[in-house]
């Protein structure tokens, strides 16, 4: 943005990186320490104990990776599975493509069951494959009594939506620091529960900086770290995760679902559709609308950035044009997103779509102004 100077602030509404925490900036302004030395272990130590909050478990064994929510997807892949183990997975938008892709690459048969883009997973096909693999081939779906390992992508919804890894059997879980935990783009969250751990002893994927087994050895040690970490960011993710239990997590949880709500009534009151087709898929985190043929979503994307200082985030592979994304994760208030949605009218009046000015604005705010609660700290 230095090369691009704009008054005020950028407003960030992509579904990550999202917005960081003025505390956690100055939380990171620090110089480099020896990891080696004692605060850094007492520090790591702490974070992995805190960091099985958001995850909901008591049992799993969180990693805290140098590497994004891509790294994180390979780490649990690698360290679970073993060329050729037959894994079932949905393929339901971009990033479920890319973990496919993944997998695929990382030489494991993987069978995909395959929805239109903008439906959820096909819970009746994953248990007719379940019910038929008598045999226990499949390795990496968890339902009923199969053995399968359950791994999931919890990128853009750990720390944001309702999440319970033991309640859940999930034997993997994962997320990235740059998304509902508001930092910047650098560590991998990952949580092996037990199953997973016992599997990585016999998983024969060729891994090295990702390997589970090095972080355990070290673990033992009580020194944490196998290799070099980001001091800044573990710093980093203790003002963040201070500041997610000062709301407390339930309340966080909360927020996501009421700003999801506004968002979604928002595009309605605009005439608009959400891409997710059902009630039942829809998203607290992000919201991708729908535009008429004859206008490019990317142009919304642009116009808002050139125009209003407004980070949209764009259409991705088969919805590209077709859609523009809002994300309302992280660190974000009613009220931020209020100017975010007044942002998106005057852009969707500049590019030739007859909104209503003020409809979706006025639709968001009527449901915020009768569910917003007092800030507890300053009640």
């Amino acid at each position: 943005m230095d090369r691009y100077f704009a008054p005020g602030t950028n407003h960030l509404f992509v579904p990550g990186p999202v917005n960081i925490p003025d505390h956690v900036i100055r939380a990171m302004n620090r110089n480099n320490e020896d990891y080696r030395a004692p605060p850094i272990p007492a520090l790591t130590k702490d974070l992995l104990e805190d960091v099985k909050k958001i995850f909901k478990t008591t049992t799993g064994t969180p990693f805290l990776i140098p590497t994004t929510g891509t790294g994180a997807w390979e780490s649990a892949l690698t360290n679970t599975l073993s060329p050729g183990d037959r894994t079932v997975s949905f393929l339901i938008g971009q990033f479920s493509l890319l973990w496919i892709d993944q997998q695929k690459r990382l030489r494991f048969n993987v069978d995909v069951i395959e929805s239109e883009w903008g439906q959820g997973a096909n819970l009746e096909i994953l248990a007719e494959k379940i019910a038929a693999d008598r045999a226990h081939t499949i390795k990496a779906v968890y339902e009923y009594s199969h053995p399968a390992l359950f791994l999931v992508d919890g990128v853009s919804s750990i720390c944001a939506l309702d999440f319970r890894m033991d309640e859940w059997g999930v034997d993997v879980a994962l997320t990235g620091s740059q998304k509902a935990l508001s930092l910047p783009t650098g560590m991998g969250i990952v949580c092996a529960g037990p199953k997973a751990l016992e599997a990585s002893k016999y998983a024969q994927s060729v891994r090295f900086f990702f390997d589970w087994n090095d972080y355990l050895k070290f673990y033992k040690l009580g020194t944490f770290w196998p290799y070099t970490p980001s001091i800044q960011l573990l710093y980093g993710m203790r003002a963040a995760l201070d500041i997610i239990f000062e709301e407390g997590l339930d309340n966080v949880i909360e927020r996501h679902s009421r700003l999801g709500k506004a968002t979604r009534l928002a595009v309605e009151a605009w005439g608009l559709k959400n891409c997710t087709q059902r009630e039942e898929w829809f998203s607290d985190t992000v919201t991708a609308v729908v535009v008429p043929p004859y206008i490019d979503s990317t142009e919304i994307v642009k116009r808002a950035w050139k125009r209003y200082n407004l980070s949209l985030g764009l259409g991705l592979n088969k919805v590209a044009g077709k859609v523009f994304r809002i994300g309302h994760l992280g660190h974000l208030n009613d009220v931020q997103l209020l100017g975010c949605l007044a942002g998106v009218e005057m852009v969707l009046k500049d590019v030739g779509y007859p909104v209503k000015m003020g409809s979706g604005v006025g639709a968001a705010s009527a449901y915020l102004q009768n569910t917003i609660p007092l800030i507890p700290s300053r009640i």
